[in-house]
């Protein structure tokens, strides 16, 4: 196997929403059998002729097959300047992948070949072996196993938004930040079917997992556990706190509540919705066991950044347990149903807001001591805190 992918130092916005500080990679890996060669996954169009570069560098005039893992334009890009370039090789994929791919106007319908899950193709004396990975996190998206090699290509799944020069994982505390805040922003919404997954992929010999984004993994036990506790029930004795305040009222609150959480033994996650980032927002929200969204009232409902927290919370859908709100309004609205109608995704019990007409009081802060106080009863009936 020879990584022939691209690096993408420099990109800082993924799907137009998703923030990356760290830069990316679009990896693509050339397997040589005795017989064929086959290229797994393209780049990112915008990155096509470094893998054309990479590919010539590597001396190879011939392709027979070009694997498409999965049909999204990052890693599917360049697979239309690929079938130009080697007129031979059939594009391998599943069938939902074959079909996106014709509707993206990448390739031919008469260039492709369906394959199955457990389906194998030789190379001559390398084998590729397919397995079914539906919803990680479309639809389409196959796993490719080299057993002679027992390395496993995993596409977006157990991958990470990084760019580095090192190939495989030597700092994994970075590569595990970077990894959670991945899984955090792309497959968390799919947390079922990843335990599912890793289920299925139990029984491999694996001594490299080979994703699409991010550096490779020599040690595939690190990034498997990571992700078998991050998609697990298991929540922690944390709370985050997402929260935006006009005139200060909503601010005090979040301050008082942060406090009052902290003295009971309980960590806080606190974001500041004016100026914070989605992607540290989505990491804080893997692990927690409670959410508390705080806002002001603006035109009668909840101000748009903290509907855009919940609406955000409700895509990912989190194994969060409990949520609440808190804020402050002037005569009256709706911001608390408002809030609370965005998040019918998530299996959560809402505890009661606290509201405070105007700048909190006495009683409000008083109130707030009561959610915190009710907060960490939650938690220890979980066995935290």
């Amino acid at each position: 196997m020879q990584w022939v992918g691209a690096i993408d130092w420099d990109r800082r916005l993924f799907d137009a929403l998703i923030p990356l500080p760290r830069g990316t990679s679009y990896n693509s890996y050339l397997v040589r059998g005795s017989e064929r060669t086959a290229l797994i996954d393209g780049v990112d169009a915008t990155m096509s002729d470094v893998l054309i570069d990479n590919l010539a560098a590597a001396g190879i005039e011939k392709l027979d097959y070009i694997v498409s893992q999965h049909a999204e334009q990052d890693h599917s890009g360049a697979i239309k300047k690929l079938v130009e370039l080697y007129p031979q090789a059939k594009v391998l994929a599943s069938g939902k992948c074959l079909e996106l791919l014709t509707k993206f106007d990448l390739v031919r319908k008469e260039r492709m070949q369906e394959v199955k899950d457990k389906e194998r193709i030789s190379l001559g004396n390398k084998t590729l072996e397919f397995i079914s990975a539906p919803w990680v996190h479309w639809p389409d998206t196959i796993l490719t196993y080299l057993p002679e090699d027992r390395i496993l290509f995993t596409c977006d799944f157990l991958g990470s938004h990084l760019a580095t020069s090192d190939l495989y994982a030597l700092d994994e505390a970075l590569v595990y930040e970077s990894a959670k805040r991945y899984y955090a922003e792309i497959m968390m919404p799919f947390r079922q079917n990843i335990l599912r997954h890793l289920e299925r992929i139990k029984g491999l010999s694996i001594d490299i997992i080979a994703p699409s984004h991010g550096p490779l993994h020599r040690r595939p036990e690190f990034i498997l556990n990571a992700y078998g506790d991050w998609a697990s029930d298991g929540v922690k004795n944390e709370v985050v706190l997402p929260y935006v305040s006009m005139h200060g009222s909503t601010r005090v609150m979040a301050d008082y509540l942060t406090e009052a959480l902290m003295a009971r033994g309980i960590a806080v996650k606190r974001f500041d919705l004016t100026d914070y980032d989605v992607g540290e927002l989505a990491e804080a929200l893997v692990d927690a066991a409670t959410v508390v969204i705080g806002s002001p009232t603006i035109l009668a409902g909840a101000h748009p950044q903290a509907l855009f927290a919940a609406i955000l919370a409700n895509a990912l859908r989190p194994k969060t347990r409990f949520a609440s709100l808190i804020g402050s309004y002037g005569w009256a609205g709706r911001m608390a149903e408002q809030i609370t109608a965005a998040l019918p995704n998530l299996k959560v019990r809402l505890l009661d807001p606290v509201l405070a007409k105007g700048y909190p009081r006495d009683e409000d802060l008083r109130a707030l001591d009561r959610l915190a106080e009710e907060i960490l009863a939650k938690h220890r009936e979980l066995g935290m805190a």
